[in-house]
């Protein structure tokens, strides 16, 4: 079965040669922030195994030599690169994936940063399908 992946509007789509190296989850602030979320899950793998099949993603700045690739059309984010710190490697935001669980994360990475709350996820109530207000 293809590895296969895009954005929520379909206007991005892309293609892995083969499985991930490391899954993991990030929570540091440049994460977040980029996000809007607590924390993001990576994929990452040697750049030449992505393969953008459908699209051409738009590219911001996020700091320093970071660059985050995202659809222009939606705005999903998909795919980070820093030539500095992770050269030649690319991370993929796992849960863009068609298939999310296919490659769970194995580790948590810049807990130093995550919101402190972040650590009681597990024991909080948990709904199926979100509850009816009142």
């Amino acid at each position: 079965m293809p590895i296969v992946g895009g954005c929520q509007c379909g206007e991005v789509r892309y293609e892995l040669s083969a499985a991930p190296d490391r899954v993991s989850i990030c929570h540091c602030r440049d994460c977040q922030r980029s996000s809007g979320a607590p924390m993001v899950a990576w994929a990452m793998m040697p750049a030449e195994r992505f393969h953008l099949t459908k699209g051409t993603p738009r590219a911001v700045n996020s700091s320093g030599d970071s660059w985050r690739y995202f659809c222009g059309q939606c705005g999903t984010g998909l795919y980070y690169i820093n030539e500095t710190f992770l050269p030649g490697l690319i991370d993929v935001q796992s849960v863009t994936l068609d298939d999310p669980a296919a490659f769970p994360p194995g580790a948590r990475v810049q807990t130093a940063e995550q919101p402190p709350w972040t650590d009681d996820i597990v024991g909080m109530m948990a709904f199926e399908r979100y509850p009816p207000i009142g």
